[in-house]
């Protein structure tokens, strides 16, 4: 059977796809990651979410395009809305900011249950700090490069810690060192999230409103962070 080709962010989601599972792809747009498993045999069934009209019918035409018209279903709804936990077992959203990504799953919370792949376009932070105040421990990170950028995954097994807020605030910024450790692209992420961090901070010393100090102290308290996880990295 054919089967589209992904970009290496996409194949990188497909990767961390259980083989043998009943999928939902939240925000699936042209639906190209459950046609590519649905072709590759591996994985069971697929749903394919989408808010708007003109991307699930973008989905339609990929379905049709590789025969797989019987075993996409396609649906109309925000997030998770229109699916049932008991219709699935993996739970995509990927290509979204992490606000949203989270705001889905905690629409519909018996998502945490599930093996969940989630790739942020940004405020990965946010997304790791909602999880972590849930006690929902993510059971591995990814980093995949397409192009000057670096994209990042995170695998949620329906594992969940014995209390929230574990992390510090320069893990929920970043990862944790742990987590990404031997990765070859995890300096270089660790360095943009600082250069990130660095830039908010110059902005918010520069701010007169009250409003600011409680950011501007968060943000002292990332790179102090940040520059410990630099030498723990440098020293392995």
């Amino acid at each position: 059977m054919t089967y589209p080709a992904l970009t290496p962010r996409l194949h990188a989601v497909a990767d961390l796809v259980p083989p043998g599972t009943r999928l939902v792809d939240v925000g699936t747009d042209h639906a190209y990651l459950p046609a590519y498993l649905l072709g590759k045999g591996r994985i069971a069934s697929a749903i394919a979410t989408d808010i708007r009209p003109g991307p699930l019918e973008r989905a339609k035409a990929t379905a049709e395009r590789y025969g797989l018209e019987a075993r996409v279903q396609l649906r109309l709804c925000d997030g998770l809305d229109a699916v049932d936990a008991d219709e699935v077992d993996t739970v995509v959203i990927a290509g979204m900011g992490g606000e949203t990504i989270l705001a889905i799953l905690e629409a519909d919370p018996w998502s945490f249950d599930k093996v969940c792949v989630l790739q942020p376009m940004s405020a990965a932070e946010t997304l790791r700090a909602g999880l972590d105040r849930r006690g929902i421990s993510i059971a591995r990170e990814v980093l995949v490069r397409e192009g000057e950028t670096l994209y990042l995954l995170f695998l949620l097994d329906g594992g969940k810690t014995e209390k929230g807020n574990a992390l510090t605030s320069a893990e929920h910024y970043a990862g944790t060192v742990s987590a990404h450790g031997d990765d070859p692209l995890w300096p270089e992420y660790l360095a943009r999230s600082r250069d990130r961090a660095a830039r908010a901070l110059v902005g918010l010393e520069r701010s007169r409103k009250p409003e600011d100090e409680a950011r501007r102290v968060y943000f002292t308290q990332v790179l102090a962070g940040l520059d410990e996880m630099a030498k723990e990295v440098e020293s392995i």
